[in-house]
């Protein structure tokens, strides 16, 4: 497909591993046709899609497996992480047509993924879910601390939350720092990248108290010590 090879060209002009090449471009070609119809993705062509594509590979070498992605939509940055690093992945969306493409996508890749249906507020609180991985990203907006609050009650004692983020200032690095013991995490590093990317990683120490995720949309509205 004219599609994928042209993705493919930007992705070894990027300096990608070769032999993941192929498989990106292929999970590229399927996200971009989806977009026609599923709102998944704002990127509408190869172009504009493969610096998310390479924005998701910045965590590679972060990534241990198992792996959830909380909110997934398009599959954006679990897919292309399962496809580098051969981890197991979850990937955690609540709108049913973005669950349904992330099902027939990684199918057609051969990837060892679960889809779960469902927010994030109640699924992490589901004893299948809660404390078993090992890596949680999330590309949702919004402070920090939101991303936070749904990510590390699915970790296991050890495990990370990557946040990526992009210019963040004293306040939100703060709240971030204030807000993970409560959750029962650390705020461990922040790994700078090109430009104002970084990436917040955040360990999880201890188990997060019951009452975390708080109900569906008290996250986002209320973030912890926002003030």
């Amino acid at each position: 497909m004219a599609v994928e090879r042209e993705v493919g060209a930007l992705l070894v002009e990027a300096g990608v591993d070769p032999g993941l090449v192929d498989r990106l471009a292929a999970y590229a070609a399927i996200l971009l046709e989806a977009t026609r119809t599923v709102n998944l993705t704002a990127a509408r062509t190869p172009q504009a899609l493969v610096p998310h594509v390479l924005d998701a590979l910045s965590l590679a070498p972060l990534t241990r497996g198992p792996l959830i992605d909380v909110g997934s939509g398009g599959g954006l940055p679990g897919i292309p992480l399962a496809l580098a690093t051969g981890v197991p992945v979850t990937l955690v969306e609540a709108i049913g047509k973005k669950a349904a493409f992330l099902e027939r996508a990684t199918a057609l890749l051969g990837l060892p993924a679960t889809v779960c249906q469902g927010r994030a507020e109640a699924l992490g609180h589901d004893r299948a879910l809660r404390g078993r991985f090992l890596t949680a990203t999330a590309r949702a907006v919004g402070p920090a601390t939101t991303v936070a609050e749904l990510t590390l009650p699915f970790l296991a004692i050890g495990g990370w939350a990557l946040l990526q983020r992009g210019a963040i200032d004293e306040r939100e690095r703060a709240a971030v720092a204030d807000a993970a013991p409560v959750l029962g995490g650390e705020l461990l590093e922040e790994r700078r990248l090109e430009g104002e990317r970084r990436i917040l990683i955040v360990e999880k120490r201890g188990p997060t108290p019951q009452r975390f995720p708080r109900r569906i949309g008290v996250p986002a509205k209320r973030p912890l010590c926002h003030g």
